[in-house]
């Protein structure tokens, strides 16, 4: 059987998806119940400088973005990011809509609430209709749970770190019998059977509910056939694209009314590789494509849905002390100025404003299009984005 490596990849995001909604017992049956109201995707997408992206030397990496995408959005060329230039505290500061200063690596809670206990709470969204899909794992932490008790653990998101159930299976089927970082394929087929066939999926205590019999007949013998093929033939998986089919999965099944992810392709750049940082900002721009097209061709998204994409911050500068790309550190524009296209129901096409904005003004941006009141944010809504 022939499979390609992205059909493996997307009966992968079908299981993962099984598995956290079973978990948190969603329906997997019938039509998704989507809530009334808009629909808002923000995609962060790591570290990436203006001029690997945006400027005359980086138009070629990002050709959806530049050519298909720029004139249907409104653009901001100069959004600044004025707080600790990491990704988890980032991502703190654009979902909260103030600047975070807090653990770095994901280990305590942002400390004012979240976007999604805002809309959670005021529009009293079920739990599937906000989710965190992340390719960072530092994201995935805390950031499901609620800041204030006022507003308390029921009022956090869904977070997924899609890697994880790829990373653990593989392991899980090429370790039965052998020592640490030694595998034997011939266990690897049996193993993943198992896992496949059973309820139990990876021994982790769930099992679908509901009618979904199609999902683990059409993944059986073809994920087990493609994971072989992916062994024999040492093909890379992106972190970025495995993110993305969990998305689109996600969206088809449940059609949330908020959702974010987080892209982490381009941060292989801390190994010091400038042309796989490249090829990381090419993929970003291919995926924010086809993310695109997913939203038109879906009835619960299409004329409804506003889509931000942003880099959390850019890159420091070459020949500086922080070893340039590798890092970003440094105070100064090459790190913290970076851009944010907003497309859909939300934006004007071909609109580009010039004034500098700032990141923490994202969240009551989001508030603004949900209609949400009170949100306690050092930032401002972005006037030029309104329904």
């Amino acid at each position: 059987m022939d499979i390609s490596r992205r059909n493996l990849l997307k009966s992968l995001a079908a299981l993962l998806v099984a598995q956290s909604s079973a978990r948190r017992g969603f329906s997997l049956s019938g039509e998704p119940a989507v809530a009334d109201g808009p629909k808002v995707i923000v995609l962060a997408c790591g570290g990436i400088r203006r001029t690997e992206t945006f400027s005359e030397t980086g138009f070629a990496n990002i050709p959806h973005l530049y050519r298909e995408l720029l004139p249907q959005s409104t653009f901001f060329p100069l959004i600044r990011n004025n707080g600790v230039t990491s990704h988890y505290n980032t991502t703190s500061s654009l979902i909260t809509g103030n600047w975070q200063r807090i653990d770095d690596w994901g280990k305590t809670r942002p400390q004012s609430p979240t976007i999604f206990e805002y809309a959670r709470k005021q529009m009293r969204l079920p739990q599937d209709q906000t989710w965190l899909i992340s390719s960072n794992k530092a994201l995935t932490s805390q950031i499901g749970a609620s800041s204030l008790r006022d507003y308390g653990e029921p009022y956090g998101a869904n977070v997924l770190f899609p890697k994880q159930l790829l990373i653990n299976a593989v392991v899980n089927a090429a370790s039965q019998g052998h020592a640490a970082h030694s595998a034997d394929r011939a266990t690897m087929q049996p193993e993943l059977a198992a896992m496949l066939e059973a309820t139990n999926y990876e021994g982790l205590g769930w099992s679908v509910q509901g009618d979904d019999s199609t999902l683990v007949s059409t993944t059986h013998a073809s994920v087990l056939h493609a994971i072989e093929e992916l062994v024999r033939t040492n093909s890379p998986v992106t972190g970025d694209e495995f993110t993305f089919l969990v998305t689109t999965e996600i969206m088809r099944r449940f059609a949330p009314s908020l959702l974010v992810m987080s892209f982490s392709d381009v941060e292989v750049a801390h190994f010091g590789s400038y042309s796989l940082h490249l090829g990381g900002i090419r993929t970003l721009d291919r995926l924010v494509y086809e993310l695109w097209n997913e939203i038109q061709s879906n009835p619960h998204y299409s004329g409804k849905t506003t889509l931000f994409v942003l880099p959390e911050f850019g890159r420091d500068l070459d020949g500086s002390a922080t070893n340039g790309f590798f890092n970003h550190r440094l105070d100064n524009d090459a790190t913290r100025l970076t851009w944010m296209m907003c497309l859909g129901a939300g934006a004007k096409p071909g609109q580009v404003i010039e004034r500098p904005v700032q990141q923490v003004d994202l969240c009551p941006t989001l508030a603004s299009l949900f209609a949400l009141k009170n949100v306690a944010a050092q930032g401002s809504a972005l006037p030029e984005i309104h329904l």
